[in-house]
């Protein structure tokens, strides 16, 4: 490698390979999970031989091409270092897949990212991790069920995951903060931007209550594509999705068939029959792809969260006495 690189390779070596991996062509998460359980690094793949890499599950003679093209590209390392130079200016932490800070729940979904960039203070590993998504486009019966459900979720020590998009994303953050819990907004894009820049003074404040987290590096545009990206990494790192309101179609629909996928609980609340931003949600119901609820209540009991008092679990509604 180049000298220019030798101040990297001193004190990042494998995050520079790391970074450098991400960037090649027509290798995505689940290749490149391949590439990394045969050839043991990142590293390692930068220097393994074509008739070690064509003997790789789903690599073949076309990825394998395309890996060893770049195995020198110094324009992916120069990409890789800036990288790297943003992540310590500010202060970001790289999660690697085999971190032990990496979202244990993600790390089990086949298509999770290798690597992650997160900014923040909450332990992306709790005990207790609920993703809350919905229309960007709420009714007050959406806000208020978003606001109560934080409210009914506070003393379970909950940390809190959404998209920090328009609408329901927004709420729910917003309510989580309000209720002294921790919130993870889920990027589209790198971390050297925000979008909607509405959200930036909400953003600042996750920051020390939770915090930013994307498998984007800075630079990236938050495209169209890159949403239901973003969505598969809130799906996957919680215990269970909650949809609030919902049109027929949407990104919370994706999420929540995406966490279905995952073998996580999917939630929704009702609406009335009829009311656009609820045929999402009732579609689900009906389907048996998510299941009804009222109140947090019903997601702690179902959780099996209950909580304890005098050594006796609390009884919800329906429950026999």
């Amino acid at each position: 490698m180049q000298a220019q690189y030798k101040y990297f390779f001193l004190l990042n070596t494998e995050l520079l390979y790391q970074i450098a991996l991400t960037q090649i062509p027509n290798v995505g998460s689940v290749i490149a999970k391949n590439l990394l359980a045969y050839c043991g690094s990142a590293s390692a793949v930068f220097k393994a031989k074509k008739s070690a890499l064509i003997k790789i599950p789903q690599v073949g003679e076309f990825v394998a091409g395309y890996v060893l093209e770049n195995q020198d590209n110094t324009e992916i390392f120069k990409r890789a270092e800036k990288e790297i130079k943003f992540i310590e200016q500010k202060k970001i932490t790289p999660l690697f897949f085999t971190d032990e800070a990496y979202p244990h729940k993600l790390k089990h979904c086949n298509d999770a990212p290798i690597l992650l960039f997160y900014k923040g203070t909450a332990n992306l590993n709790q005990q207790k991790i609920v993703g809350v998504v919905g229309t960007r486009t709420p009714t007050d019966y959406g806000r208020a069920q978003t606001e109560k459900l934080m409210e009914g979720l506070k003393e379970q020590g909950v940390l809190v995951v959404s998209g920090l998009a328009y609408g329901i994303d927004t709420y729910a953050h917003r309510a989580a903060l309000a209720n002294e819990m921790e919130t993870i907004g889920v990027l589209a894009h790198g971390l050297d931007e925000l979008y909607p820049a509405t959200n930036a003074t909400l953003a600042k404040k996750m920051l020390k209550q939770g915090g930013l987290l994307t498998e984007f590096i800075t630079e990236t545009n938050p495209d169209k594509e890159n949403f239901p990206k973003r969505n598969r990494i809130v799906a996957g790192m919680c215990d269970a999705i909650v949809v609030v309101e919902s049109k027929k179609t949407g990104g919370a629909l994706i999420t929540a068939d995406i966490a279905a996928g995952y073998s996580r609980d999917v939630f929704a609340f009702p609406g009335r029959s009829g009311d656009e931003c609820s045929e999402g949600c009732n579609k689900f119901i009906k389907q048996n792809k998510a299941a009804l609820i009222e109140s947090a209540e019903d997601i702690i009991y179902a959780m099996c969260w209950e909580q304890t008092k005098n050594g006796k679990k609390k009884k919800f509604f329906g429950q026999d006495k």
